[in-house]
């Protein structure tokens, strides 16, 4: 690529525990592949489970957010659909019972400490939830998967427990509804947005401002 050219740049917000930002994600990589031409993604972390979060992690289901039981089902449903038309085998199709905040810690740890790793223990994070049915709210289960891809595990607890980074995140959350994000995934790219877990076409013409 020459000095004069530039490089695409795409925004994702999503939340690990959200079974379409990992649909998402498949969706956004079989794009990439298909490009030319390189594409930045950068990582905004978005919080789902903050109005249900009680203080050892656990989600208090009897926080009303509008999710009843026909909104799960239907969302299992659109879950379905999606992995067949995307060819995407998952062990569960929603995770409500897990909590994303210590992934989402350690994640911005390493985006911000080895980002030339980032994107490998981003995808191992998702993998562990989706496809192995680990719980990544353990501090056990991600320093596993940071020894999993080379990272080290000490440092992915200290993360976890590092309240200036926790303060760090909180206005990241805080920084995307300021920005307007009320659901992931959200793709964004010059003002333009796209939301759900949308095929590669219509990321292309995201990129491409159509």
């Amino acid at each position: 690529m020459s000095e004069t050219e530039t490089v695409d740049r795409l925004t994702i917000y999503a939340d690990y525990v959200c079974p379409f930002c990992y649909l998402g994600k498949r969706s956004l990589e079989r794009y990439r592949d298909e490009r030319e031409t390189p594409l930045e993604v950068e990582w905004h972390p978005f919080d789902l489970r903050s109005g249900k979060r009680n203080a050892d992690g656990s989600i208090d289901h009897a926080v009303d957010d509008g999710k009843d039981d026909d909104y799960y089902e239907q969302a299992r449903e659109n879950v379905r659909r999606l992995q067949e038309k995307y060819d995407v085998e998952m062990n569960q199709e929603i995770a409500i019972e897990v909590d994303s905040l210590n992934a989402q810690l350690a994640s911005w740890h390493v985006s911000e400490s080895d980002p030339d790793r980032w994107a490998t223990f981003d995808a191992a994070i998702y993998e562990a939830l989706w496809q192995d049915g680990r719980d990544i709210g353990d501090p056990d289960v991600l320093a596993e998967i940071a020894e999993e891809v080379g990272l080290a595990p000490g440092e992915i607890r200290d993360a976890i427990d590092d309240e200036g980074l926790r303060a760090e995140l909180e206005e990241l959350f805080d920084d995307a509804r300021r920005q307007g994000v009320t659901g992931v995934p959200t793709f964004v790219n010059e003002g333009r947005a796209a939301r759900g877990a949308v095929p590669p076409e219509q990321l292309e013409r995201l990129l491409e401002g159509e």
